[in-house]
């Protein structure tokens, strides 16, 4: 691989945030709706700006990859300094805090994802994954020890968050694999493939973001709200689409968004939008 190989990955984990942004209508997240309306507390604005400052770190991240050639330690640290110096980038490129979330949780799970692919090219998306699960393996002894949201939720839950996720190989990132490519099959358009894509992952995902803003209950609902919309059919049918539109209209009154979802939904359009000239590149190991 080259270093118009690793910008190459940067570019396709960029777009698939953005393309994970821009998809609408997602239950209780940010989407085109939030140009003018604030009621998820992001800026889609903020978020392609933020998406597109991280294509650096991503190129970077791919580049560290290349050195050891392996999921080695080092590597897994290394990881961890660019993703720190890549989200402190991605956080003023977005306007600070005062836009709300950012791609905080994606920029983790993309960014493993770019390393595996970086160390495996050529290799299908289950390969990928279980590369990513490797480097996970490792601790990042750089990181910083503070609690997070995310840390709190996992140790009064027992949630995996983003981190267990990574550590499994990714289970929810290849189910919405599984559900783009049935939905694709069925008929669907690339939006309604998307969507119900992002509704298997919340259907079975213990979210850290329902979890910390309205505990079990606003998680279970979360659940069992995505499953009903799949029942009926998906969002192709428009029973699937009215149990969506209701889905989505609760969780903003609610205030509740499935963060974590959003970001293995990302992860899942990374590797399905990788492009041939990246996923086919000789190793040059």
């Amino acid at each position: 691989m080259t270093r118009s190989t690793d910008e190459a990955l940067a570019r396709a984990a960029v777009l698939a945030l953005i393309a994970q942004a821009e998809l609408t209508p997602k239950p209780g997240l940010a989407d085109t709706r939030d140009l003018q309306a604030r009621d998820t507390g992001a800026d889609l604005l903020a978020l392609r700006w933020s998406a597109k400052a991280l294509a650096p770190g991503f190129a970077a991240m791919a580049a560290a990859a290349r050195r050891p050639g392996e999921p080695t330690r080092e590597l897994r640290e290394d990881l961890g300094a660019i993703g720190r110096c890549a989200e402190w980038t991605m956080t003023r490129a977005g306007g600070d805090a005062a836009t709300g979330p950012l791609h905080h949780g994606a920029l983790w799970v993309v960014g493993l994802l770019v390393a595996a692919a970086a160390l495996r090219p050529g290799a299908g998306p289950g390969e990928v994954t279980a590369t990513a699960k490797r480097i996970a393996d490792h601790p990042d002894r750089g990181a910083p020890r503070r609690p997070t949201p995310g840390s709190h939720v996992s140790a009064t839950y027992g949630a995996p968050g983003v981190r267990g996720e990574a550590r499994a190989a990714f289970p929810h990132v290849r189910r919405a694999l599984d559900a783009l490519s049935r939905a694709r099959a069925a008929g669907a358009t690339e939006t309604q493939a998307r969507l119900d894509a992002l509704l298997t992952v919340m259907s079975t995902l213990q979210d850290t973001g329902p979890l910390y803003r309205a505990g079990p209950p606003g998680l279970r609902r979360v659940k069992e709200g995505a499953h009903a919309v799949l029942e009926a059919g998906g969002t192709t049918t428009p029973e699937g689409a009215a149990a969506l539109a209701a889905l989505d209209e609760e969780l903003r009154e609610l205030g509740i968004a499935p963060r974590g979802s959003a970001a293995l939904l990302a992860g899942a359009l990374f590797l399905d939008g990788l492009p041939a000239s990246v996923a086919t590149a000789p190793s040059g190991r």
